[in-house]
């Protein structure tokens, strides 16, 4: 029998076991920076393979803005960072993976590159500056010379132009002549050198302006509302060619067994894009896309690709800890006590203002090509788009979107928009990329920040208007992904994630106490609500505790826009913001606490062994407590000695060594029995408090349990007659938090058919992992 189409192509026999492609096991996921290079991440490859991990995962590598914290700033692409070693230092790296058993993963960035200071740095952009439309490179950059007046705006000025402060300078080695306006440098038109400064820079292909001048004044694609990252036209075969040779021979050479494609909302096409790239990496490697993906989205059946990056998982995985009527009384609570209006309105009103201002540059630029009696239209069938975007490549995907936004905005001049989207390529790739920097900057980067009943709800991927993920709907979730995305990423905590899963855990907790959150105090209700939730989710987490708050805080007033913003700051509002930091860490207590952690085992447990390839960010194998960047983004620190203490018999030094005791065992069963991560099967349990209980076989040979809303469980009298059926056969638990008490469940007995969840999960033990002792039996596709 012939199962469904995956990742393009048909296949009769699951994914997992399709010998063509590459899987890792897991990955670890390492934030490459001046200050961590590949020499500090080579040293790390001993613990890291005894972690249990089966590749490592680099953000980008090839050359950015120095200093760069990130690499997403790229200069060149033909070349290996120098500051993080350069390419005899990457592939040194691969070389000490390999020689423990490891892989590498590269984070590539094919949207987008930097306008760096000096400009020089990114070749292609200067010679288009130089050169203007006529340079080969024009075709490199998605820039509109006719609504420039013929010339490309380069808005990297601190202050307005002074004209005293342009002069012609002498250029570096190989470069006789420049223009220069204050410190900066810009390339000279030939045969311009002699002109006078007014002349001189009438003559040239760009104009330097105040930064100021990008919101209505832009005239090239970039990454969201960063003017410092131009976009890049992947879609052409050429510049495909130049920007992705390096990548491309990296993973030839098999330095790189995997590739993360961000931001693949920001190109043109990304499903011609990922079939170009496919067929430029061959079919073993392992491919996945940094794609959000709204609640009931589905990623493009035809990419050929192994699913997304993981966000789709962490909403269901928090969800799915989160208590419904918590959630509602803190959602009302806060409205009442804030005046915040509900969240579909919030989105909205977020939507509505970063189109029409952050992103008017973008919002004319469409207008223009739908033409006048179309403008208003283009802006409401903007905002109400339900997702990210359509693809132009992928007409399948488009009309049922287009046809909930059309209703959505109600207005005649939609259904003109919307056939150009569906029968214009230029205009609905234009759209596309507009609608999808829309989506993340409102939401991600304005509402998320606004609307903060519940914080753990704000996260990339989530929907904080319906933050419950029903038992039910996980397993269907799971269910579908293993039938049709089974080598997808999985995460809990990125680079990107405004909050660790830890943090989150502690938050979500809230959702069974709500009373337990104080009432706001302060002239501000909304900030008071967010200062204390971040607070309590960091805790008391080291002696920067403060300063740390601080800058997150800052940052979400910024990004909120209620009372400042970063183009605009109210200096006096943001003095009174370290005001909002608790004196003390609010620790959770009693019930509440139990609640925390159960929350965080079992997120740790659900994202280690549902479907998908489990991520671990850097140092989040343990406890791991972040708050939005650059906070997460600090260099790693590894447990080493904890994990050599628990694999010498030491018993797990508190939550944090729990969760590294739980995570070691799951990594390193993953990868030295992959077979028990296929199939799917849920295991309901039954009884009164059968809710609480999240439970599924995999492999046919393991079983997977956990505790959901445990302080709700408590005081409804805890598990009572509740039990669960296990599969056939005789099961032992495996000990992922070490020497666990259990009773009849403990790791010495062998359960068998129905088991009482007393006796298998408590406070001694929020999860469980169990065995089928006649391990030598074949796993099979289910359980």
């Amino acid at each position: 029998m012939s199962l469904p189409l995956r990742n393009g192509r048909e296949s009769s026999q699951p994914e997992s076991d399709v010998p063509s492609a590459v899987t890792p096991t897991s990955t670890y996921r390492l934030q490459l920076r001046p200050e961590f290079t590949f020499d500090r991440a080579r040293a790390a490859v001993p613990y890291l393979a005894s972690l249990g991990v089966s590749h490592l995962h680099l953000s980008p590598v090839l050359e950015a803005v120095p200093g760069s914290a990130h690499g997403y700033d790229v200069t060149d692409h033909t070349r290996v960072r120098e500051e993080l070693g350069g390419e005899r230092g990457l592939r040194a790296l691969a070389a000490a993976a390999r020689a423990h058993g490891l892989a590498l993963v590269l984070d590539i960035v094919p949207n987008h590159m930097a306008v760096p200071a000096p400009l020089r740095l990114n070749r292609p952009l200067w010679e288009v500056a130089r050169e203007g439309p006529d340079s080969p490179y024009a075709r490199w950059f998605d820039i509109d010379w006719e609504a420039g007046g013929g010339k490309l705006l380069l808005p990297v000025l601190a202050a307005p132009l002074d004209p005293t402060e342009v002069r012609v300078a002498a250029g570096p080695r190989g470069e006789r002549t420049v223009l220069r306006v204050g410190e900066l440098e810009f390339p000279l038109r030939e045969g311009t050198d002699r002109l006078e400064p007014a002349a001189l820079l009438d003559a040239q292909w760009y104009r330097p302006a105040h930064w100021r001048e990008a919101r209505t004044g832009l005239n090239y694609r970039r990454f969201f509302t960063i003017s410092e990252l131009i976009g890049v036209r992947v879609e052409d075969p050429e510049v495909f060619a130049a920007t992705h040779a390096k990548v491309l021979e990296l993973v030839r050479d098999g330095i790189l067994e995997g590739l993360r494609i961000d931001h693949v909302d920001g190109l043109a096409d990304p499903g011609g894009y990922l079939r170009r790239l496919r067929e430029g990496v061959g079919a073993d490697c392992w491919v996945v896309v940094e794609k959000i993906l709204a609640r009931g989205e589905r990623l493009a059946p035809a990419w050929p690709v192994a699913g997304t990056t993981g966000y789709d998982a962490l909403h269901r995985v928090d969800g799915v800890f989160t208590d419904p009527a918590g959630a509602a009384r803190l959602d009302a609570r806060f409205r009442a006590s804030t005046g915040q209006p509900r969240w579909a309105q919030t989105a909205a009103a977020g939507a509505r203002e970063v189109l029409t201002g952050d992103l008017a540059a973008e919002l004319a630029a469409l207008q223009r090509l739908a033409g006048p009696e179309l403008a208003d239209a283009v802006t409401e069938l903007l905002i109400a788009y339900p997702v990210y975007r359509p693809y132009p490549g992928d007409p399948e995907l488009a009309p049922e979107a287009l046809e909930r936004a059309a209703a959505r905005a109600g207005t005649e001049a939609v259904a003109g928009v919307r056939g150009l989207v569906l029968r214009d390529p230029a205009f609905a790739a234009r759209f596309a990329q507009t609608s999808a920097a829309l989506r993340a900057k409102s939401l991600e980067d304005r509402a998320f920040y606004r609307y903060a009943p519940l914080l753990s709800a704000t996260e990339v991927g989530g929907d904080p208007g319906n933050p419950v993920v029903t038992v039910a709907e996980f397993h269907a979730y799971c269910t579908e992904r293993e039938l049709l995305w089974p080598r997808s990423g999985t995460v809990l905590t990125t680079h990107d994630t405004k909050r660790s899963a830890d943090v989150r855990a502690r938050i979500s907790a809230l959702s069974q106490d709500p009373e337990s959150v104080p009432a706001p105090a302060g002239a501000d209700p909304q900030l008071a609500w967010v200062a204390w939730q971040t607070a309590f989710g960091l805790g008391d987490d080291g002696p920067e505790r403060a300063a740390r708050l601080e800058q997150a805080l800052l940052k979400a007033v910024r990004e909120a826009a209620l009372h400042t913003t970063w183009t605009e700051q109210d200096t006096a509002y943001e003095a009174t913001v370290p005001g909002y930091v608790p004196a003390a860490a609010p620790e959770p207590a009693g019930p509440l606490a139990a609640a925390a952690r159960a929350n965080l085992l079992g997120a740790a447990l659900l994202h280690l062994t549902v479907p998908g390839v489990p991520e671990v960010y850097q140092g989040a194998e343990t406890e791991y407590r972040a708050l939005v960047d650059p906070d997460n983004r600090r260099p790693a620190v590894f447990p080493r000695e904890a994990l050599a203490r628990l694999d010498s018999g030491a018993a797990p030094d508190g939550t944090a060594g729990e969760k590294l005791a739980l995570t070691a065992a799951l990594l390193r069963l993953r990868r030295s029995r992959p077979g028990l991560f296929t199939g799917y099967a849920p295991l309901p349990a039954r009884g009164p408090a059968a809710e609480h209980c999240v439970a599924f076989a995999r492999g046919g040979a393991l079983v997977a349990v956990a505790t959901r809303l445990s302080h709700r469980l408590a005081g409804a009298g805890g598990w009572r007659d509740t039990a669960l059926t296990l599969p056939p056969g005789r099961w032992r638990r495996l000990p992922v938090l070490g020497a666990e008490a259990g009773g009849a469940a403990g790791a010495g007995a062998a359960l068998e058919g129905e088991t009482r969840l007393d006796e298998l999960l408590g406070n001694a033990a929020p999860v469980a992992v169990l065995l089928r002792e006649d391990r030598g039996a074949a796993p099979g596709p289910g359980a």
